[in-house]
């Protein structure tokens, strides 16, 4: 039976994905459009970039984001500043991590849908006078409405399960930083097998429904990531 740590650490992962995922709509749409319309040796810089957290340790990324999120990093004196609390060791320097680690499970699934829209309906709207963002309401974002779920999904699934990123910058503060796989290390840790099966079993369970459901409603998600 799930104790109020664990419904704890089940609501703050919820609450983490939740704005991880939005953050990552609102910041990787305009990112993947760019990418989608331009090549050459910066944007290929930028594709890679973006994409790094798919073959980077996630503690590696996680190490160098404490360093960038220090109480005497230059950020995390000036969030300290303005907040009067550091942002290492928060929730906010957890959105900061899933945010970045997630960004290649948002960005590369959208880049690949713009990339299809045919530049024929953009040159045509254009040639009725509409305005870029119009084109994009108008034409770009009903083309691509399912790879804006596929996104979603996947955006919100990377981040409930991600462990090696959030422990580095986030550590294990119940009801603070304490996600569920952190959770799950602590139970495995301290040989409470009988919970850990429960936290491992519902994020299994959790995982494949998401897959499923994906691969259900869109049978060529799994080209969504490029490996």
């Amino acid at each position: 039976m799930l104790m109020g740590a664990e419904w704890q650490a089940i609501a703050l992962t919820l609450k983490l994905a939740s704005v991880s995922t939005a953050l990552l709509l609102l910041l990787g749409t305009p990112l993947a459009w760019w990418l989608s319309r331009r090549q050459g040796s910066f944007a290929a810089a930028i594709e890679a970039l973006v994409a790094l957290p798919l073959v980077l340790p996630p503690t590696v990324l996680g190490f160098y984001l404490l360093i960038l999120l220090a109480p005497n990093s230059a950020i995390g004196s000036a969030w300290q500043s303005i907040t009067g609390s550091q942002l290492a060791f928060s929730f906010e320097a957890l959105i900061v991590g899933s945010v970045l680690y997630s960004l290649p499970f948002v960005v590369q699934p959208l880049q690949q849908a713009f990339a299809r829209v045919p530049p024929t309906l953009l040159a045509a709207a254009d040639t009725l006078g509409a305005a870029p963002w119009d084109r994009f309401i108008s034409i770009v974002l009903p083309t691509t409405r399912r790879s804006f779920l596929v996104a979603a999904a996947l955006g919100f699934a990377h981040t409930v399960g991600e462990f090696g990123v959030v422990l580095m910058i986030g550590g294990n503060i119940p009801g603070e930083t304490r996600v569920l796989s952190v959770a799950l290390y602590d139970q495995v840790e301290s040989l409470q097998f009988a919970q850990a099966h429960q936290l491992a079993a519902g994020l299994l369970i959790f995982s494949m429904l998401t897959l499923f459901a994906l691969y259900r409603s869109e049978p060529n998600a799994g080209w969504a990531i490029k490996r």
